[in-house]
This record gives structure tokens, C-alpha cells and sequence, in this order.
């Protein structure tokens, strides 16, 4: 390495580990949110500006970045992770694409399953989406993974695979009208009847709070319908940095802006 480069490298590694700790020494007088949701992008244009041969090696390095982003939710005190990482419209991408990410999302949950840190730390798993569109090894191995952690109450890891967001809200409706209808409620009783306490049992985050914070990697400034009606009242961070480069300074960053805001609900 180029002695100028090799200098310059050291300097940068000493600048970023001393802003870390400072931040890590602030940490204790941050509000953490209890219930935090991830967009994780970037996976294909890493792959593609860090010279990989092919996206799903990008998919890979991302996949290998949540082990260590949980680690620093533990760390923290977050209770909940909601995290999107394959949606309805990632079905029309390349065949090739599609086949390997959903092999490594069925590998992941397979892993899930039998990882020790998973149960020492008592992580429930939970899927979202619409599971019955995935391949059937897939769903069996979300299927093992759900069981495996079913009686676990520290921590809440939300997986929205195959998830969109109207999707999630349409479901949730055609559940309510469901049940009233086999409550042999009429038309006009049901939409009389209609409220939003009414449509919030039906959603896939159902029982649980709505996250406080939403943060989005790789640049893009949008939710791409992601818990559509859980982040009404949700506080938003969007982040540069490709979802496999985030770094826990990444993490630390958001956290304290979230915490520097003032949570209105709309009064």
C-alpha cells in the first residue's frame, strides 16, 4: 500500500473509533427506542461499487451485516427490530436474483433455528408478508424458525419477506370484514362500525407497539410502502452509507437524532 494512502487509513480508523466511543458514552443519556424498523438497501450497488462479481455476494455481506446491527440493538436496549428485506416487487427482478436471495434468506432461518446466541439472548422470531407466495422449503424453514423461538419474550426480531406495505393493510381489512361477517354482522352495521382499533388486530405487527424510528440505508429518501400504517406517528432517518457498510457509528447516529426530536403526535 502507497505509504500516503496507508497513513491516511490510519488516521481515518483513529478518527472513526474515537467518535464511536464518545458516542457510546452519550448513549446512556439518549431516549432509545423501544421498537425500531430497518429498510435494508444497498445490498446490489455495494456489490457492484466494491468490485464483487455478482449482487448476491452483496446480499451475502448485507446478510452477515444483521448478525452484528443486533448485537448493537442488545447493546442498547432496543426490544423490537422490525427489518424488510424482500418485497412483492423484488419477485420481478432477474430470475437468477430472485432464486439466490431467497436460498439465502431460507439458509438464514434455517441458521436461526439452531444459532446459540438466538436463544441465549431470547430472540422471538416473527415473519411478515405474504409467506404463501414463497417457495415451500422457504416457508417450512420460516415455519422452523417461529417455532424454534415461540415462547421467547426479550427481544422481537420482525423479518418482512415478501411484504408490501397496501398489501399488508388490504389483508388486514379483508381479516376484519372476515370476522364480522361470520359474526353475522350486515354491510351497513360492519362500516358503521369502523374504526381504526378495528383494522389493527388484522395487521402482522399486531400486539405490538409501532416503531418509533424507521431508518433507511443506501441514500434512497422513501419508505417504498414499509409499515404503511404502523409509522404514522414513526421518525425517519435516512442513511448514505450501502446497508452492508453500516457501521455502528451508522447506528449510533440515528439513534441520537432521534432522540434530539420531539415527538409530537400530532398535537
Amino acid at each position: 500500500m502507497n505509504p500516503f494512502r496507508y497513513l491516511k487509513f490510519r488516521i481515518e480508523k483513529w478518527f472513526y473509533n474515537t467518535y464511536q466511543k464518545r458516542l457510546e458514552a452519550e448513549a446512556g443519556t439518549w431516549k432509545i427506542p423501544r421498537h425500531i424498523g430497518v429498510i435494508l438497501d444497498g445490498n446490489r450497488r455495494y456489490a457492484k461499487a466494491t468490485g464483487l462479481d455478482n449482487v448476491i455476494k452483496g446480499h451475502y455481506e448485507g446478510a452477515d451485516k444483521l448478525e452484528e446491527v443486533l448485537h448493537w440493538c442488545d447493546e442498547l436496549g432496543v426490544e423490537i427490530f422490525s427489518i424488510w428485506i424482500f418485497s412483492l416487487d423484488n419477485f420481478n427482478r432477474e430470475d437468477d436474483e430472485v432464486k439466490g436471495i431467497l436460498g439465502l434468506i431460507e439458509r438464514k432461518m434455517r441458521e436461526l433455528a439452531t444459532i446459540e446466541g438466538l436463544h441465549t439472548n431470547q430472540i422471538k422470531v416473527r415473519a411478515m408478508g405474504q409467506i404463501e407466495r414463497l417457495p415451500q422449503s422457504l416457508q417450512e424453514a420460516i415455519r422452523e424458525a417461529e417455532e424454534a423461538t415461540k415462547n421467547y419474550d426479550k427481544f422481537i426480531l420482525n423479518v418482512a419477506v415478501a411484504y408490501g406495505g397496501r398489501e399488508e393493510i388490504i389483508e388486514a381489512c379483508r381479516g376484519h370484514l372476515n370476522a364480522e361477517i361470520r359474526d353475522g354482522k350486515d354491510a351497513q352495521q360492519i362500516a358503521a362500525e369502523l374504526s381504526v382499533d378495528k383494522i389493527a388486530p388484522y395487521l402482522y405487527t399486531s400486539n405490538l407497539p409501532d416503531p418509533e424510528l424507521i431508518i433507511r440505508t443506501s441514500g434512497e429518501i422513501r419508505l417504498s410502502g414499509f409499515l404503511l400504517w404502523q409509522s404514522v406517528y414513526s421518525e425517519f432517518y435516512f442513511c448514505d452509507t450501502y446497508w452492508p457498510s453500516f457501521r455502528k457509528i451508522d447506528f449510533l447516529r440515528a439513534i441520537r437524532d432521534y432522540s434530539q426530536r420531539k415527538r409530537r403526535f400530532g398535537k
